[in-house]
């Protein structure tokens, strides 16, 4: 026994007067090829410039690990929910319900927003603008008790022990360690892909002159944009080409109340912290509208036809009501002219952005 003993002891001995041995991390990445190539993003002569964060060029291998983050529901506390569940692409990415509902079944106060175009998206994301960028948007759902109801430092260990992912974030971010697998590398993949989808295909971008349209959504043009002298419905003031948009923030009279400080959701009012904003709300694009029902902030119409007839209707009188909202009662649109804008509406709708397989599930 003693023979064996001195043994060892030399054994270790002769160990420790050579060079220390290499300590190889079973987390090491490096052996993986980094070469991200640009992800060319093709966008309407018509559309503006997107503008692209400095610290987060889009990359093919960034959009695609986005999209596998946008569709798995590993992000979620109990790997239920992925960012899908709420922004479908067949529903132009947002969910067909009044107020979405999170994984432990608790509904939420307002209406999923559709993520077409939301690149171009400058002032503010959410209904209320809370947050001014993409990559801080992607921050939110995961934590938020009502959506996800996870914590970003759990999400980040699931990610690292998956061997997929640890090669995808390589391949997009060049990490050289699995441990540096992060909420913000994760949010800044989700932040591409969103970035991505983009709707510029619909029948109202490849008319090249009026007589392209039928009658009837000629007619109903001439109603939203107020051209060629037909009666002014007013919707052209806070729905502006190319994206059926506007950057700020409106009262469009879906509720009275007798003082700014009484809407139930306080909106835009919430962040600039004015009671005049009070009941404001961002003005969602109408591309793609006819598949993103229910309507408003908190879904309460149905149809595009509930949505017409409000406004129609002039609106709720508060004291912060947009001005043009009560106009619209007063030119008295009959029923032909309110399906006339409805039609429309429907050569908003983009079939190649719904159906393109690169805004699909990867895992399908």
């Amino acid at each position: 026994m003693k023979k064996y003993i001195g043994i060892f002891s030399i054994l270790l001995f002769i160990v420790s007067c050579n060079e220390k041995i290499p300590d190889f991390d079973a987390d090491d990445l490096t052996n993986i090829i980094f070469s991200p190539n640009n992800y060319v993003l093709k966008t309407p002569a018509s559309f503006p410039k997107m503008e692209i964060p400095a610290d987060n060029p889009m990359t093919t291998e960034g959009v695609e690990l986005g999209r596998r983050l946008f569709y798995d529901p590993i992000l979620s506390r109990d790997s239920t929910m992925a960012c899908a569940n709420c922004h479908a692409p067949d529903l132009a990415f947002s969910d067909g319900k009044r107020v979405s509902r999170g994984i432990d079944g608790i509904d939420g106060k307002r209406s999923s927003m559709s993520l077409a175009n939301v690149g171009f998206v400058t002032k503010g994301l959410f209904w209320d603008g809370r947050v001014k960028t993409l990559e801080e948007q992607a921050l939110l759902p995961v934590e938020d008790p009502i959506e996800m109801h996870n914590i970003w430092e759990k999400a980040e260990v699931k990610l690292r022990n998956s061997k997929d992912y640890s090669t995808r974030f390589r391949e997009a971010f060049g990490i050289k360690s699995k441990k540096e697998i992060s909420k913000t590398l994760a949010v800044k993949a989700l932040a591409q892909f969103e970035r991505s989808l983009v709707s510029g295909n619909a029948k109202i971008d490849r008319i090249r002159t009026p007589n392209e349209f039928s009658d009837d959504e000629l007619e109903g043009y001439l109603l939203f944009f107020n051209a060629s002298g037909a009666p002014d419905a007013q919707c052209g003031h806070c729905h502006t080409s190319p994206f059926y948009d506007s950057k700020d923030y409106f009262n469009n009279g879906l509720d009275s109340v007798s003082s700014v400080n009484n809407f139930k959701d306080k909106g835009f009012g919430m962040v600039s912290g004015k009671p005049f904003d009070n009941g404001k709300f961002r003005t969602p694009s109408l591309r793609n509208v006819e598949l993103t029902a229910p309507y408003m902030h908190d879904g309460r119409f149905k149809t595009l036809e509930e949505v017409v007839e409000h406004y129609a209707s002039g609106g709720h009188y508060s004291e912060n009501i947009d001005p043009f909202i009560p106009q619209i009662a007063q030119i008295k649109m009959t029923v032909k002219q309110k399906k006339q804008i409805i039609l429309f509406l429907k050569t908003l709708t983009d079939t190649e952005f719904t159906n393109n397989p690169a805004h699909k599930n990867p895992f399908k």
